[in-house]
């Protein structure tokens, strides 16, 4: 049986449960705010009481992989459990690890995030397309194949990225720019959204780019990077309504309240959802 590409299962979700996607990100600093030890213990306390309190109402929960991977096989334990925990609750669980290499090893990305028999198995993972987008075949491919999706770096909120993604191509067109057209070609035809998605960061201000690849936007930088739902239309434009703002600690500040955690998340999403629709 053919699984439900991961586009069509993001739309129902958002339309849903709204259009937010909560970071899971158990900083150091976090883990000392919610009163908890920078440890295993306090990581899996953390990452446990953030999964029950969103996972059954958030479209997407967001773990930053490097956050459990600093705790060695022990972290990557209490990751496993988060994603199996948060799938199950009904949310999208999308592994922000950023990878990208080439061949056999990307491949192992591949199977290690997109494959349904890997223990961290994700319904879509992060990937960085500056070996080349031909490098992410892999993980197209296997994505494809178990109904998950792939969000692909393009602008990103960081001032760094810039040196890179706004360079100019051979076509003269910017790469960022190239990787997109790669996306929308990846999507063309698929409805009611594609499951390649962009990474644009919410606070460029203007993107300045065609953002029309027929996939969701992942935006970065709502909260404590200084962009607002307000910003949204501004720097998606007509492409706005297929963003899927991301918040991390401008929700888990709130904690270890449980109803601080939701209250809070509740407000971004409808914050967003009026930012969306003009209203």
């Amino acid at each position: 049986m053919t699984p439900e590409p991961f586009g069509a299962r993001l739309r129902h979700a958002m339309d849903t449960r709204g259009p937010l996607c909560v970071g899971i990100d158990p900083h150091a600093s976090l883990l000392t705010s919610w009163g908890l030890n920078d440890d295993i213990a306090g990581l899996e306390r953390f990452t446990r009481t953030v999964v029950e309190a969103l996972a059954d109402r958030v479209a997407v929960l967001k773990p930053q992989s490097a956050f459990f991977e600093r705790f060695g096989s022990r972290g990557v334990a209490v990751l496993e459990t988060a994603v199996e925990e948060a799938r199950a609750a009904g949310a999208l669980v999308l592994m922000d690890a950023k990878r990208g290499d080439i061949g056999s090893t990307m491949g192992a990305y591949a199977a290690t995030y997109l494959d349904k028999d890997s223990p961290l198995f994700s319904d879509a993972v992060t990937v960085s397309p500056y070996l080349g987008f031909g490098s992410l075949r892999p993980a197209l491919d296997a994505a494809a194949v178990s109904g998950a999706g792939v969000f692909v770096l393009a602008l990103t909120s960081n001032p760094e990225g810039a040196e890179v993604q706004r360079a100019t191509a051979a076509d003269g067109r910017s790469l960022a720019q190239l990787m997109l057209d790669h996306m929308a070609a990846e999507n063309k035809g698929a409805a009611p959204l594609g499951s390649v998605g962009a990474v644009v960061g919410a606070t460029l201000g203007d993107a300045g780019v065609n953002l029309a690849i027929n996939g969701p936007l992942l935006a970065p930088g709502i909260g404590a990077q200084g962009a607002t739902p307000a910003d949204l239309p501004a720097v998606f434009g007509d492409a706005v309504g297929n963003v899927v703002p991301s918040v991390s600690r401008g929700v888990l500040r709130h904690g270890p309240d449980v109803s601080g955690l939701r209250e809070a998340a509740e407000r971004f999403a409808d914050e967003v959802r009026r930012a969306v629709s003009g209203s």
